[in-house]
């Protein structure tokens, strides 16, 4: 139906609200994007489900802070605090060919250059330096070093794990 927001199953979570900032409604944001451009003026993002529409964008160390149309107080900001910051599946960016959506990878299973299941991708970690694969108790740097391939249509990520990454059998 025209005008209806998306279905939560039709958005993907590019951050998270961190918390209020100052009296005017701004919320701070944890990124979980690559394509920081979502957050820029006039952009639309959903915060719990609902649609704000950014008018002002700031960023401070690892945060992007944004004031919207819709939240004009601390206490409507403070309301959304922990609240996942989503935007509709069909505005994702083209990716290069050796680009994935974290949420592309989750499920996956893992296996090492030799045929042997490592286990699934739990979640992947995103840290300054490079995002991590969670397997299990294992985590694997998703640098070209570690993950030799990603075949998406096969489920299947090969690595080349160090020795003691994972327990041996």
């Amino acid at each position: 139906m025209a005008g209806q927001p998306p279905r939560p199953s039709d958005q993907i979570t590019i951050g998270q609200v961190v918390g209020p900032h100052g009296i005017k409604g701004a919320v701070k944001i944890k990124p979980s994007t690559d394509f920081l451009e979502r957050f820029e003026p006039g952009k639309r993002v959903f915060i719990s489900g609902q649609p704000y529409t950014i008018k002002r964008t700031t960023t401070h160390k690892t945060q992007i802070r944004i004031e919207t149309k819709e939240i004009r107080d601390r206490n409507q900001a403070e309301e959304l605090q922990w609240a996942k910051v989503t935007v509709p599946a069909d505005e994702l960016p083209d990716l290069d060919e050796d680009e994935f959506y974290t949420s592309d990878l989750i499920g996956l299973k893992v296996i090492d250059e030799s045929g042997r299941e490592l286990g699934k991708v739990d979640d992947i970690f995103h840290s300054p330096a490079h995002d991590i694969l969670m397997i299990g108790k294992g985590m694997i740097p998703a640098v070209q070093e570690f993950v030799k391939d990603v075949d998406l249509e096969a489920g299947v990520i090969t690595v080349a794990p160090i020795p003691g990454m994972f327990e041996e059998e």
